[in-house]
């Protein structure tokens, strides 16, 4: 199956090839987005190939040791292997990387503000003083296709060129990735979108607490060929008592706090059957921090 592509309304630009679903969009100088566009899809077109070609090393946990050899791949395995010796693989960082790779296509004279959307995993390239407004959704077992009715976010933030920020990822149990944890979402802000990626996925492993209803199988049951091999993973969260819910999260905000520490997470919001910690960015932290808008990203 080779590559495609569609225009969008908004000037948008959806790619797709395999599991690589991104929708870019750009604003500027005409000629100037022109061109990146179709530079973003000279890059687009074989990066699926170069990635399968990797795949084995990526499959492979980061404490391994093996590092890929190409650009995207390697980028993958770097953003995952600070979170050594935690139980990871590239994979956990492959839509964040891709976008990431596809946004450098925007750095030029005349672009003012990009993004690519990978699935939810957004790279941004501002120019200084631009912004770019990120609309959150809590629970996607709620969503539903179908419904005429315009999209309702539970909150927005805005991305402002002059913060550390250029990658936005979530992770949870209910997204398309497989999760170790009971997160309906965890919402990473990052200084790039296969940090954001990585990190959002060790964070939402985290926020987890034993309770007889949480259904887990081995991943590999769960689909052939999976990175995390026999690891049980999340397939099934009963309503859990608050108290074991609030244990979850602040288990997961443990985790998100020692990720900030340590340089690779801006900021981040963990949510679980309507309650949600906040960790601030540690500019802030000392600020009141007002209820987070809430989720799985959309741009």
């Amino acid at each position: 199956m080779a590559a495609t592509r569609a225009r969008l309304d908004g000037g948008r630009w959806h790619f797709q090839h395999g599991p690589m679903d991104v929708v870019l969009q750009a604003e500027g100088e005409p000629q100037a987005v022109a061109a990146a566009h179709a530079d973003a899809w000279a890059r687009f077109m074989p990066l699926l190939d170069q990635l399968v070609a990797e795949l084995p090393l990526l499959k492979q946990p980061v404490a391994a040791g093996a590092v890929p050899a190409g650009p995207v791949a390697r980028r993958m395995w770097e953003a995952c292997a600070v979170h050594a010796p935690l139980f990871i693989t590239p994979m956990a960082a492959v839509a964040g990387a891709v976008a990431q790779e596809l946004i450098a296509a925007y750095r030029r004279p005349g672009i003012v503000r990009a993004w690519a959307n990978n699935g939810g995993d957004i790279a941004f390239q501002l120019a200084p003083g631009a912004s770019a407004r990120v609309g959150l959704y809590a629970d996607l077992a709620r969503f539903d296709p179908a419904d005429a009715a315009a999209l309702r976010t539970d909150g927005q933030f805005e991305v402002h060129a002059a913060q550390p920020v250029r990658g936005v990822a979530t992770s949870g149990w209910r997204g398309r990735s497989f999760s170790l944890g009971i997160a309906d979402s965890v919402t990473v802000l990052a200084d790039t979108a296969a940090a954001a990626d990585a990190a959002a996925t060790v964070i939402a492993n985290a926020v987890d607490v034993a309770h007889p209803g949480i259904r887990r199988l081995p991943a590999s049951d769960c689909k052939d060929g999976s990175d995390l091999g026999d690891t049980p993973v999340t397939v099934d969260v009963p309503a859990l008592p608050p108290q074991a819910v609030a244990r979850a999260l602040d288990a997961g905000a443990q985790r998100a706090r020692a990720v900030q520490a340590a340089g690779h997470a801006w900021a981040a919001i963990l949510v679980c059957q309507g309650q949600w910690r906040l960790v601030q960015p540690l500019s802030s932290a000392s600020g009141d921090a007002a209820q987070p808008a809430l989720g799985s990203v959309f741009a």
